[in-house]
């Protein structure tokens, strides 16, 4: 059963260009290692909530873009693997001195994730 890894994280939006840049590199990485699919997304209808949104959640101030993102992987063992490999310093693209984050990692939320309903549509034309 596939496995997936989602982000939450809040991005200087005079940042955007460095993000993807940064992201770039870093996806690179996970698809080699065994990713289905990593998704990048940027905030474009982000409503404020009462209670509490995807900004309150990782604190984002006005001069920031909430990301969403997800990496999807063929099972947690090969995420297991990959996030081990990426923890051990051998990739540069992992290295944060030669692949900076352009935004405030303390604040990013993630986790990985279980799915428990899939549904797939036919491809339109």
């Amino acid at each position: 059963m596939s496995y997936i890894d989602g982000f939450v994280l809040a991005v200087p939006t005079a940042n955007r260009q460095a993000f993807i840049d940064h992201a770039h590199l870093g996806d690179a990485f996970f698809i080699e290692l065994g990713a289905l699919r990593v998704l990048e997304c940027w905030a474009d209808d982000v409503p404020d909530g009462t209670l509490t949104d995807f900004r309150k959640a990782v604190q984002a101030k006005d001069d920031e873009t909430v990301v969403f993102s997800w990496i999807e992987w063929p099972d947690k063992g090969t995420r297991d693997a990959a996030f081990a490999k990426m923890m051990d310093g051998s990739d540069p693209r992992m290295d944060p001195e030669k692949n900076p984050m352009p935004f405030d990692g303390k604040r990013m939320i993630f986790g990985g994730f279980t799915p428990v309903v899939e549904l797939t549509g036919a491809a339109r034309r």
